[in-house]
């Protein structure tokens, strides 16, 4: 299902129930925080970092994490304000803002640079290329999600015309695409971690590219807010801000099984072992970012993968979904 077909659907449900909440401010700001992710992920281990190291209270700010499970259900929870802030793609707030949101869903701190998922092979291959790809199918996402979107765009730079050169097989939901492709359906998966180390652990599959080596550095996964909610506290977005940073520098120093050590409650079915090979395997990839800043170059090269897709109808403005100045600040301040 296409963002397109959906947006419209869950703003207007989201507007509903926004509107019952308007028209009162709290007189203090929230230190209180409702943080949705968008879904359970080693992707996202800064997080996790921040929250099991007590960075976020270190700030005095209180986190209550859940998982949405769909970029779709993270935008309407912000825009009904059942959550304050969000954890998904930044194409997210470009999509809502295409469908007249009327106040915009900002961007204000950068989690991950680059996307984070690896395609897997049924066999090893020392000396992959993308032409490989050619006649064969591909396990991946739906149309218009952002790991799909990139998906093409790294094949189109590498000469394979997606769709046509290969099939893509896209009726598989998330949750069952590991086994689904364990049990033999498709010749490549695009899959995102622990499911890629897994399934080399158990001899099932060969990583053979990393997705966010040729898409180049995006906004791939970031913390967002509505406008109002940012302009009404502040302090507290600064203080949030100020938590990932600290997240982000420890991450870059700590081994990956030190890391694995942190992350592992989130994670209470994954063995430490593929924890600490997957942290190994992002540090290396540069998939983290080194702070919460979202860069212009990155945006506009998030927009030339949306424009490839077919999805981008009206570009979001940089100005006007994306606030830099928490980020800024963190990144001076924290050491």
């Amino acid at each position: 299902m296409k963002w397109k077909t959906i947006g419209g659907l869950f703003l207007a449900g989201a507007l509903v129930l926004a509107s019952a909440g308007c028209g009162s401010q709290p007189a203090a700001e929230k230190t209180n925080i409702r943080l949705t992710e968008v879904i359970r992920s080693v992707f996202y281990a800064p997080q996790y970092v921040a929250l099991e190291k007590g960075f976020f209270k270190e700030q005095g700010v209180e986190v209550e994490l859940t998982t949405a499970w769909g970029g779709d259900k993270v935008m309407t929870a912000i825009l009904s304000g059942q959550a304050d802030i969000g954890l998904v793609g930044a194409e997210t707030t470009v999509f809502v803002n295409q469908q007249g949101a009327p106040e915009p869903v900002v961007n204000f701190a950068q989690l991950t640079q680059r996307d984070g998922s690896f395609l897997v092979a049924r066999q090893k291959i020392d000396n992959f290329n993308w032409p490989m790809t050619k006649g064969k199918s591909i396990i991946g996402s739906r149309n218009g999600s952002m790991p799909e979107m990139v998906s093409e765009f790294v094949q189109r730079k590498n000469g394979v015309n997606p769709k046509v050169d290969n099939r893509i097989i896209q009726n598989i939901a998330f949750d069952n695409q590991t086994a689904a492709f364990a049990s033999g359906t498709g010749d490549f998966y695009q899959a995102f971690e622990p499911a890629a180390s897994i399934l080399e652990k158990e001899g099932k599959g060969y990583v053979v590219a990393y997705f966010g080596e040729d898409s180049g550095k995006l906004p791939y996964t970031v913390f967002m807010a509505k406008e109002s909610f940012i302009k009404a506290n502040p302090n507290t977005i600064q203080k949030f801000t100020n938590a990932i940073q600290k997240a982000q520098n420890w991450v870059q120093t700590a081994s990956p099984q030190e890391i694995a050590d942190v992350i592992a409650p989130y994670f209470p079915q994954v063995d430490k072992d593929i924890l600490a090979r997957v942290a190994d395997r992002y540090k290396k990839a540069d998939a983290w970012a080194k702070d919460p800043i979202i860069d212009k170059e990155e945006w506009d090269n998030m927009h030339e993968v949306i424009r490839q897709a077919g999805e981008l109808k009206t570009p979001g403005p940089y100005e006007k979904l994306v606030n830099t100045t928490f980020a800024e600040k963190a990144k001076l301040q924290v050491k």
